[in-house]
């Protein structure tokens, strides 16, 4: 496996490109799709409302909150997740940074 070199990008590229990566699958989608719908924590709901097992939902989970996008409270033997407001106001701020980058675009091919 090659080295990625992520080095040699700013902090922002490196971070703007982690929380792309984390909604990277169909998945992860659904489990923020489902996260903003609710506007509340959720515990054990999230698996009865994907077409996947406990461990690849949990698989999803923890891609998510290790990217910060979202957060989760232990609460007795569940735990409860809910979307990180800050980092959700992070990302949409830098990707909004970089679609706003966009000009016309002459013909090329």
């Amino acid at each position: 496996m090659g080295i990625s070199k992520t080095e040699y990008f700013t902090v922002k590229k490196n971070r703007l490109a982690q929380l792309s990566k984390a909604f990277s699958h169909p998945a992860r989608i659904a489990i923020i799709e489902l996260l903003l719908s609710k506007n509340t924590c959720i515990c054990g709901d999230i698996v009865n409302e994907l077409p996947l097992s406990q461990s690849t939902v949990s698989q999803h989970l923890k891609e998510l909150k290790e990217a910060g996008i979202i957060k989760g409270n232990i609460s007795g033997t569940k735990v409860c997740y809910c979307i990180n407001p800050d980092v959700w106001q992070e990302f949409s701020e830098q990707i909004n940074n970089l679609l706003s980058q966009l000009k016309p675009i002459k013909k090329c091919c």
